[in-house]
């Protein structure tokens, strides 16, 4: 199975960026746990700061599943929602923190209709939820 994790604005910067909210886990960190728990997937690993980018990786991909985590993007972007709904790769979306727990701006995701799922506030074990769902639904 070929899973791409995409990550978006600023998670570049998790592990230094308001530990209080996302924790002290890098993103480095989330690749090499997902890689370690996972042997058998062949996982690829994209993070941008640039819209554009990330629509490119989702139109690009060659993959069976997308973990996705749009960041800021997932409240704003109608662009990435049209970029993942343009794919006919299953996508997962994925947010470290309770967006519904947070200022009022981000308790709505704009990408989360056009994906298969979405996890929100189990931390960076929500990655590890999105392979699995990947996996299961290979399995059937």
């Amino acid at each position: 199975m070929r899973i791409l994790v995409i990550n978006g604005p600023n998670l570049n910067m998790l592990g230094k960026r308001e530990p209080e909210v996302y924790g002290h886990t890098t993103l480095a960190d989330i690749e090499q746990n997902l890689a370690t728990r996972f042997p058998d997937v062949d996982f690829s690993f994209f993070q941008s700061n640039q819209e554009g980018d990330l629509i490119d990786a989702l139109q690009r991909a060659d993959v069976d599943g997308i973990v996705l985590n749009g960041a800021g993007f997932t409240h704003t972007s109608v662009a990435l929602r049209d970029g993942i709904a343009s794919i006919d790769t299953p996508v997962v979306e994925v947010h470290i923190s309770n967006i519904h727990a947070r200022e009022a701006f981000r308790h709505h995701s704009l990408t989360a209709g056009v994906c298969v799922g979405s996890i929100s506030g189990l931390g960076v074990e929500g990655y590890a939820l999105a392979v699995q769902y990947f996996l299961s639904r290979s399995a059937q």
